[in-house]
């Protein structure tokens, strides 16, 4: 429209909220260290005011529990609050392609309709 263009999808693997740009992969990389923690993945869903509010869906390690409270306390103090996932989903799995990779853009139309703001 206009002349501009918006990326999106695998080439755009950034969430800019806010006027932040916030990379999935640091964060995904932090949560790791958590050891209650097997898988996660961090995508930025639309929000009115921020552009784009950051969720972590996390797979837990089996046998364990964890509360969005409990993560959000491993954050603090260690990465900056705005990075700081506003969202958090415990999945059992996440959509995959025939090839294996995660399908962030599903996860994206999932959660955006279930915290449409």
């Amino acid at each position: 429209e206009n002349g501009y263009f918006k990326v999106t999808g695998r080439i755009k693997d950034m969430i800019i909220r806010g006027g932040e740009n916030i990379y999935p992969r640091e964060i995904e990389e932090f949560l790791y260290q958590h050891p209650k923690v097997i898988n996660v993945q961090v995508i930025g869903i639309p929000d009115k005011k921020y552009g784009e509010q950051v969720l972590a869906a996390i797979q837990l390690k089996n046998g364990q529990e964890a509360t969005a409270e409990e993560l959000v306390e491993f954050c603090k103090g260690k990465i900056a609050r705005h990075k700081i996932p506003k969202y958090w989903e415990f999945v059992d799995s996440f959509p995959m392609t025939a090839s294996g990779k995660v399908q962030k853009y599903k996860m994206k139309e999932i959660f955006a309709a279930k915290y449409a703001s």
